[in-house]
């Protein structure tokens, strides 16, 4: 085996690595065209890819359960998770300890709410979780119009936008929510559970998996980091304003994909949702210094997404067809591959 066979082997089980590799090349690549690109401009771009992460990794436990399953009510959690800290924390530290938790409070209603609609009633999770993010858009109207200014608190600010020896606050603040996520996924029951369930259903309620609990448990994780992303969000911008939310939704979803979680579900990689969100961020900053417009770079970004979910959905059909069991495979054998998923 040469060492190109090698790599490719080891990638496979760690797809992680090519999103690092775009960073790589793509941040090489504007440090050439432009001179001007340091480390301190790296420093900002993984600051703007912290708040991408951790909306990403609660994305990634939601894609993980299967089925297609996407958290569509991300964008509209994040507004409003920055008008009830305004609201409630009213630009004092006094009122620091009542604003997180009401911003916990509000990921944990969305995500049992969302956990009721797809998992209680049986709703497609797109179909629930944007009805829900409707719902949230309502509600950050009528919060806009009871806010009274934007005071922000001081200690808040300071964890958005600090640094520590140069290094981001909001950057280390993603990198233990990586290592925990990582964490989780490799060495906790949970973690195993929720593998077995996005990979085949039917096969984790025949070994005894509450199905309803994990898929229930990943909306909540979803909701509440998406709740606290957006309180950490509206301190760093100092406000809150309609839809500030609206962009980490399709990016989300798209640094999900890119760092290499299955979008069929079974399969999660959270260091790939870190560079996958700094490769995203870097993607945004070429397109600006290039010029385009903003609704451009939502084209750009959306034909990316379709290009990565069209390559994984030619992965999962190959590896479902070499899965099939031969024509004189035996009965059972047959019977244990026709199972639903």
């Amino acid at each position: 085996m040469n060492a190109l066979s090698a790599f490719t082997l080891w990638a496979q089980n760690n797809r992680w690595v090519w999103a690092s590799i775009g960073v790589l090349l793509l941040w090489l690549v504007l440090s050439v065209v432009t001179n001007r690109f340091s480390l301190s401009s790296l420093s900002g771009i993984v600051l703007s890819a912290s708040f991408l992460t951790v909306v990403g990794i609660g994305q990634m436990f939601v894609v993980t359960t299967g089925r297609g399953n996407i958290d569509l009510s991300v964008a509209s959690v994040i507004t409003l998770s920055a008008f009830v800290a305004l609201l409630t924390i009213k630009g004092q530290d006094a009122n620091l300890a009542i604003g997180v938790t009401a911003a916990v409070l509000l990921g944990l209603a969305v995500g049992l709410l969302n956990s009721l609609l797809v998992v209680g009633l049986g709703i497609p999770a797109i179909i629930a979780t944007l009805a829900t993010g409707y719902v949230l858009a309502t509600a950050t109207l009528l919060s806009n119009k009871a806010i009274p200014g934007f005071a922000v608190s001081p200690a808040l600010k300071d964890l958005a936008t600090g640094r520590i020896s140069g290094v981001p606050i909001m950057a280390i603040i993603a990198i233990l929510g990586v290592a925990a996520a990582s964490f989780v996924l490799r060495y906790t029951v949970f973690g195993q559970l929720l593998s077995a369930v996005g990979q085949n259903r039917a096969a984790a309620r025949l070994a005894a998996i509450r199905n309803g609990r994990v898929i229930a448990a990943a909306f909540i994780i979803s909701s509440v980091l998406a709740s606290i992303d957006g309180l950490l969000l509206g301190a760093y911008i100092g406000g809150a304003f309609l839809e500030m939310g609206q962009p980490y939704l399709l990016q989300s979803i798209a640094a999900v994909v890119l760092g290499g979680t299955l979008i069929f579900g079974g399969s999660a990689t959270a260091l790939g949702t870190l560079f996958a969100s700094i490769l995203l961020i870097l993607i945004v900053t070429t397109m600006q210094i290039i010029g385009l417009p903003p609704g451009a770079q939502d084209i750009v970004q959306g034909i990316v997404v379709i290009f990565v979910l069209a390559l994984a959905g030619r992965q999962v059909l190959a590896r479902r067809t070499t899965a099939e069991p031969a024509d004189g495979a035996t009965p059972k054998a047959k019977a244990a591959a026709s199972l639903p998923e």
